[in-house]
């Protein structure tokens, strides 16, 4: 196929800073269309981005026979994710889902069995694992230039991902920073641990300025082989600046996050391998979204599965539903 035909569902935030943006300039993508509520926000995005085909209503593009899409990004609200990508699912096309994928487990496990059923690629947008410095880190690590990583502790401080009221509604959004941020910080670690199994979690959440969400959180997870990941994350605690952090500790070295920094301890010393030139903190958001969506795109055309499947982010559903279940109970939740 010459070019990739997309569809975009909901056009807020993450569609217009990221999705948009990065399609309209791939050579080998075509957006094709767009969905969205809004009718102001709608015309004025379809407008600016010289897209053709513009719908109020979601199931009407999907039905358009004459578009000819090949695949869709879903942006919108959490609690819309299941429906919408059933629909999607259904009518034939791949799907690229916003994190979190869904509320719940349930709802995850219900998208990837119909996928799989229907054959069609599900992939969820976990764009940490596409930063260029944790592409890097991974590498190192998988090469064991730090030896044996046995802890990872990370942080992520700065303000809620969206502004609109639906983010703060336990019922819409399925929870608050610890699915926002949390969610993204854990399945980096894990990534970067290589997939360990899983073993045990304790969390500590709290609600200084929210009420149905929790605004903060802490928390330690134990993996089988004795890794271990801890991990803060929080909209309000006060800080200079927004903060991401993250320090992986081996047997033979330790690697930082956010500029990249790494170092392997040897008889003769120590050796650094932090690249001179530190790439730009916005850069590399950008390119992280960039380089994912390349590898959404390139999964459907070379008809290969995403490293960031829908059966990827269900494994991490179930840990959600642990760290949600130690953080209520405020005690240590194992893994059954």
């Amino acid at each position: 196929m010459d070019k990739i035909r997309i569809g975009v569902i909901g056009l807020g935030g993450i569609a217009q800073v990221v999705h948009l943006p990065i399609l309209s300039k791939l050579a080998n993508v075509e957006i094709t269309a767009v969905s969205e509520l809004n009718k102001n926000r709608l015309n004025t995005l379809s407008s600016k981005f010289d897209i053709k085909n513009s719908f109020t209503d979601y199931r009407k593009m999907l039905d358009s026979t004459d578009l000819g899409l090949d695949a869709v990004v879903i942006s919108t609200p959490t609690n819309t994710h299941h429906d919408i990508a059933i629909d999607v699912i259904d009518s034939g096309k791949h799907l690229l889902i916003e994190k979190p994928v869904t509320r719940t487990y349930e709802e995850a496990n219900s998208i990837c069995q119909k996928a799989e059923a229907k054959g069609v690629k599900a992939m969820v947008a976990m764009n940490m694992r596409f930063r260029p410095d944790a592409m890097l880190l991974k590498s190192l690590i998988n090469s064991k230039e730090l030896g044996e990583v046995f802890y990872i502790k990370c942080s992520w401080l700065r303000k809620a991902s969206s502004e609109e009221s639906w983010f703060s509604k336990r019922s819409k959004s399925g929870g608050g920073v610890i699915i926002d941020l949390g969610i993204s910080l854990i399945d980096l670690s894990i990534w970067l641990l290589g997939y360990p199994e899983f073993e045990s979690v304790s969390v500590q959440k709290f609600n200084h300025k929210t009420k149905s969400v929790e605004d903060s959180a802490v928390g330690m997870m134990r993996f089988k082989g004795d890794a271990v990941v801890s991990f803060e994350t929080s909209w309000t605690l006060h800080s200079e600046e927004d903060t991401f952090r993250l320090t992986a500790y081996g047997t033979k070295g330790t690697a930082h996050l956010n500029p990249l920094r790494a170092y392997h301890r040897s008889e003769s010393g120590k050796i650094d391998y932090t690249n001179a030139r530190t790439s730009n903190l916005k850069n590399l958001f950008m390119k992280s979204y960039e380089n994912e969506l390349k590898h959404f795109i390139g999964s459907v055309v070379n008809n290969t599965t995403p490293i960031s499947s829908c059966k990827d982010a269900l494994s991490r559903m179930q840990m959600l539903e642990n760290i949600y279940q130690s953080a209520e109970e405020k005690r240590e939740i194992h893994f059954k």
